[in-house]
């Protein structure tokens, strides 16, 4: 399911084939276990019924995408805020400390830069690393001069740094935020569920006409899975703000 939900591509189509399978089995069961003129009213309010739940989880699920796509564009903004912000502090310091501290801080927004736009994992490994050597070199940038020579405006410099260093923690939890795998194995439940009585209420069964619902589904969960999955899907989180910052900070 992990697997799945990471590509929204291979999600469709996989989906699709399932779906579309409940649907011919339900067609199947049918001719085996023929559904009797009385129970027609009642089989039609428990289909209706399944496809009603399937649509509110399908709506609830897209809320949670995009509540969590929306968190990751907050997230960059503040991000990119509080680099520009502690640039501008660094007048504060001396003149080689600030220099250098610049210096770091615009290597710290092009790694950030490469977070938001790398796909590979191997690389997004190589990038953490280098971003946590970074902020352990801002930190050190700032803090000695405030030790040395503590005074308020040090202290605005130290603790604009502590900005900086906490947005990049509070940006990588809101990326690990997904849609939970349980939630994902419901949705999937119900909508195998739907399609099967779909298929059992047909009384003819056109393979055109069938097609429709599992498709409609599938692309529903194409673009739950797409706005969830912030890196390897088809709708990207562009990092707008961290690279207007970087061409104000060169």
């Amino acid at each position: 399911m992990a697997i799945l939900v990471r590509y929204p591509r291979l999600l469709f189509v996989i989906s699709f084939f399932v779906l579309w399978l409940a649907v011919w089995c339900g067609a199947r069961l049918k001719r085996r276990f023929k559904l009797e003129e009385d129970t027609q009213t009642d089989f039609s309010i428990v289909e209706g019924a399944a496809l009603t739940l399937l649509g509110l989880i399908i709506g609830f699920s897209f809320s949670m995408a995009v509540s969590r796509y929306d968190q990751r564009k907050t997230y960059e903004e503040a991000e990119a805020n509080a680099i520009g912000t502690e640039y501008l502090r660094a007048d504060f310091l001396s003149p080689e400390e600030a220099d250098r501290t610049r210096e770091l801080l615009r290597r710290y927004t092009e790694k950030r830069i490469a977070f938001y736009e790398t796909r590979n994992e191997r690389s997004l490994q190589q990038i953490a690393g280098e971003t946590t050597a970074l902020q352990n070199l801002l930190w050190q940038s700032v803090s000695r001069p405030a030790i040395a020579r503590p005074s308020v405006l040090m202290s605005l410099v130290a603790g604009g740094m502590n900005d900086v260093i906490n947005s990049e923690g509070y940006t990588q939890a809101a990326w690990w935020n997904r849609i939970p795998e349980p939630a994902w194995a419901m949705l999937f439940s119900v909508a195998i569920l739907s399609n099967l009585l779909v298929g059992y209420g047909a009384k003819r069964m056109r393979g055109n006409f069938f097609i429709v619902i599992p498709l409609m589904i599938s692309i529903s969960f194409f673009l739950i899975a797409d706005i969830d999955s912030p890196r390897w899907g088809v709708i990207l989180l562009r990092p707008q703000n961290l690279l207007s910052l970087q061409q104000n900070l060169h």
